[in-house]
């Protein structure tokens, strides 16, 4: 396992935070990256993209840690972005092997296994690190029309 680091260091020029201790504090986070998402002009399906993965991560602190962690939303100006990261960090068990839970269809919890694959795949950067007094993860979305535009035609 990897250990969380000790200090979560972003660039960020502003930052929400939520703690999660039960499924309604989820909620919260989602519409706090919805707002951070809107206010610095990203598009509505980049918004949905960070809602849905502050939404998942959310989910896994309150299914997973007992609802012992929190969510920071932070938004990174140039030349780190224009991007928005989430941090998600919990005082869990860990998760013991970080590959099996990054496989689509593998949950410990009965679920349908697909949020952290998800997460990854929604994101442009997604770096995850656990050990038995927790998990942490940071996931990245630049702002990128273009991409995402491309994205919609296709589907």
């Amino acid at each position: 396992m990897n250990e969380p680091p000790a200090e979560s260091v972003s660039p960020c020029a502003t930052s929400r935070v939520f703690l999660i201790n039960e499924f309604i504090d989820v909620s919260g986070a989602g519409r706090g990256v919805r707002d951070v998402a809107e206010r610095h002009g990203f598009s509505r399906i980049q918004a949905y993209y960070l809602v849905i993965a502050a939404i998942e991560l959310g989910n896994n602190i309150v299914a997973h840690a007992g609802g012992r962690g929190r969510i920071a939303i932070c938004y990174l100006p140039p030349p780190a972005g224009p991007a928005i990261e989430i941090l998600a960090e919990d005082r869990g068990p860990g998760i013991p092997d970080l590959e099996r839970a990054l496989s689509d269809g593998f949950s410990t919890n009965g679920g349908l296994g697909c949020g952290l694959p998800g997460v990854r795949r929604l994101m442009d950067e997604f770096e995850l690190r656990s050990a038995a007094s927790g998990t942490w993860v940071r996931a990245r979305r630049y702002k990128d029309e273009r991409r995402d535009r491309d994205r919609a035609q296709t589907s």
